[in-house]
């Protein structure tokens, strides 16, 4: 089949990204002895295979088929193919040299349509922890990675209470399946984007712009969260968190009370809402004042906040940008910044552009949001040791006359970012690892096949996988443990 080499001793694709990159300028930056370097993906984006042995839709097949919804009108098909082409990506990685993979497992295939176990879902990601352990790479289980069974969906999906309790039965279910060989468990991924993204904006499915049913499903998720930490637990689970996407918040005119207020409201939304019940086992007071016409106390029982708050093993830190804001209608093209007017309490919120360089997602690029939101996290919650599950940038790569990807900005941008990280080490942050995002070029939810976010270039049409520069770069960083 196409692709990258089976026989990863013998492949000339996967030897050449042990072979030296081009010369880079060097630093003396050595990271603590035992950092983990890895990459993380997530199922539906690379697994393609949607409907084989057993899998039934998720929200995301779904919203794939809503005219104008994605991109290009793509879906999950074929993706990266990784359902059949896992041992090749495995070795990939090994021959990168990297230590820790962080994948994601498809509710839809474990238990397809949120019922009765499906052993064949089961069994892939089975042989997927055995392929990593045989190649020494730490497999790191992230539950949810957005991809809800539709048919809970169409039962309420995050703003039924009783999906979070399918999720603990869910949750039982993978640990009982891989808890023998799996170290670190990750209950979900970015809850913020599950919830405003997917119930309030309609940018992600289940493509809902409901404002009270994203405050529902801020509770739900939260605890469902809660319950899957007890049912690891009970289980034997030692190492547990979740990864949430944290955005550095700043106001263009700090002495003006609106953009002080609109700052206020934005970094409670973005970060504290979650946060705070997770660390501290209760909602900001002041997020509850503001979502309290949206019906937040409407969800809470007793024992809920108990759960959500449940000490937790290592807390995954996804950050791509910051969020510079102000009172003032936005300008084309910036009404994404989450423009959730009904939940800032303002009537506009703008994203103020501060003239930094931009990822292909028009994202600013802004190293030191990384290492504010590091030390940020280490002085004002409880101790706690943090990763980095996510980093990384997307740019229009092009393929050379002899097939290889020479992609700079992107080695500059994990240059910059690894040099922040290493500077809130210096500050005492108790950073334990670097997960880039991604390993792989792949679907890229709303944005379809278009945005490139990969260390190892994919070509759709032939599923070749080819190594990108950073990837080269990459695997020195890993081999070196430094900068």
């Amino acid at each position: 089949m196409p692709g990258i080499c089976r026989e990863a001793p013998s492949c000339p694709i996967l030897d050449a990204v042990t072979a030296s990159s081009p010369a880079t300028s060097r630093s003396t930056l050595t990271f603590p002895d035992g950092f983990s370097w890895g990459t993380a993906t997530a199922s539906f984006q690379i697994e393609g295979a949607t409907d084989v042995d057993g899998r039934t839709d998720s929200i995301w097949d779904t919203f794939c088929r809503v005219p104008g919804a994605i991109a290009g009108g793509h879906t999950g098909e074929p993706a990266c193919d990784h359902y059949r082409r896992m041992p090749e990506d495995v070795a990939l990685m090994a021959h990168l040299g990297l230590d820790t993979y962080r994948f994601s497992v498809a509710w839809p295939r474990v238990r397809p349509d949120g019922g009765a176990v499906n052993p064949a879902g089961v069994d892939f990601y089975s042989r997927l922890v055995d392929e990593l352990l045989e190649h020494g790479i730490s497999p790191w289980v992230t539950l949810y990675h957005w991809d809800l069974p539709q048919t809970l969906e169409d039962a309420g999906g995050w703003t039924n209470r009783d999906t979070a309790y399918r999720f603990a039965e869910y949750t039982s279910t993978v640990y009982d399946a891989l808890g023998d060989r799996v170290p670190t468990w990750t209950t979900f991924n970015e809850p913020w984007c599950s919830a405003f993204l997917g119930y309030a904006a309609g940018a992600h499915a289940p493509g809902r712009t409901e404002p009270r049913a994203a405050v529902a499903a801020i509770h739900h998720l939260l605890l469902a969260h809660g319950l899957g930490i007890e049912a690891l637990r009970a289980a034997g689970a030692e190492q547990v968190g979740i990864t949430l996407n944290l955005t550095p918040c700043s106001a263009a005119h700090p002495d003006d009370p609106a953009d002080a207020d609109v700052l206020r409201r934005i970094d409670g939304l973005h970060n504290r809402v979650f946060l705070d019940p997770i660390f501290r086992g209760e909602y900001p007071p002041d997020v509850a004042e503001d979502l309290a016409p949206f019906g937040l106390g409407d969800h809470i029982r007793d024992g809920d906040l108990a759960l959500i708050s449940a000490p937790i093993d290592v807390l995954g830190v996804n950050y791509y940008s910051t969020a510079h804001v102000e009172a003032q209608p936005p300008t084309p093209g910036e009404e994404d910044l989450q423009a959730l007017p009904w939940a800032v309490g303002v009537d506009v919120v703008r994203n103020v552009s501060r003239d930094l360089p931009r990822t292909a997602m028009g994202w600013e690029i802004e190293p030191d949001g990384l290492r504010r939101l590091l030390v940020r996290l280490h002085t004002e919650y409880p101790a706690i040791p943090l990763v980095i599950t996510e980093n990384g940038s997307a740019w229009d790569d092009s393929v050379g006359p002899d097939g290889e990807i020479d992609d700079p900005e992107r080695v500059d941008y994990l240059r910059a970012h690894l040099a922040a990280a290493h500077a809130a080490i210096d500050e005492g942050v108790d950073l334990r690892g670097y997960l880039a995002w991604s390993l792989l070029d792949n679907f890229e939810w709303a944005y379809g096949y278009y945005k490139r976010f990969g260390i190892v270039r994919v070509d759709y049409d032939t599923q070749l996988r080819t190594p990108k520069s950073s990837a080269k770069v990459y695997a020195e960083i890993a081999r070196d443990n430094a900068l």
